[in-house]
């Protein structure tokens, strides 16, 4: 299908990852001009070469380090994909540290606030732009051993409604994808340990977590990220002209409640 988004310029904040990288390939695919951003230097330069874009890496969790990637970055995008995360500390809600929640706060919320306050009011001025927030089951569904990443998660989709709520008119749409355990680095380190903690073998351990922690993902098994990317790349079409302040979540059934 064809996306009617050739020549337009995409930024895809953090691009290193699985999802951000699928999203990258999906895009560059459809003609689209690509910079990409991430943390770590060497994997978004590769990212960057494989699919022919431009990597700026940067450290997005602070004031500073957002200036200076728009420095270099500039703010004349059609499209912009923040898939910029992390889960963060992990426990019981009411010993999270100050730390653990600056940290969760900084990566997964802010650094979105303080990018869209530069990169959204040229698409608003030239009427047209698409912003896509990748957010998460938890927003829907929350798990009280994560409440630093559900709380920053459910400020990004708050945020990202009331963006949408004021400048849609505009011509620049604004969504939210929410995934649900996918096979990313992130997920991955999850398995990682909790196979060490269970003495058991990576399959396993995302076996008995499906099984334990996630009962209504009825597809039983970690979706794929390209599953997500494509629900991103026609979020970021011309398809999607009448969507905006909308939560897609891709998640497996993982969310037991209707989507309202």
């Amino acid at each position: 299908m064809d996306l009617k988004i050739k020549g337009k310029r995409a930024l895809v904040t953090g691009a290193s990852g699985g999802i951000g990288k699928e999203t990258a390939r999906m895009l560059a695919a459809e003609g689209v001009a690509l910079t990409l951003s991430d943390l770590d230097a060497a994997k978004t330069e590769a990212v960057a070469k494989e699919f022919g874009g431009t990597a700026i890496p940067a450290d997005l969790s602070t004031p500073e380090g957002c200036e200076a990637f728009l420095k270099q970055a500039g703010d004349g995008f059609d499209i912009w994909v923040h898939a910029t995360g992390v889960t963060g500390a992990k426990g019981d809600p009411l010993q999270m540290s100050e730390e653990d929640w600056h940290d969760a706060l900084n990566i997964d919320f802010l650094s979105a606030v303080r990018l869209a306050r530069r990169l959204c009011p040229p698409m608003t001025q030239r009427g047209w732009g698409r912003v896509v927030f990748v957010t998460s089951e938890n927003v829907a569904q929350p798990y009280p051993d994560e409440t630093v990443y559900n709380a920053s998660k459910s400020a990004l989709l708050s945020f990202a409604k009331s963006v949408a709520m004021q400048h849609s008119k505009s011509g620049m749409l604004v969504n939210c994808v929410a995934p649900a355990f996918i096979e990313t680095p992130m997920t991955d380190g999850m398995m990682e340990k909790r196979a060490e903690e269970k003495g058991c073998s990576f399959d396993e351990a995302v076996e008995s977590f499906l099984d334990e922690q996630r009962p209504y993902l009825v597809l039983k098994r970690r979706g794929k990220p390209e599953e997500v990317a494509a629900v991103i790349a026609m979020l970021c079409s011309d398809h999607a002209s009448f969507v905006t302040g909308a939560a897609w979540r891709v998640d497996g059934g993982a969310v037991g409640s209707i989507n309202v």
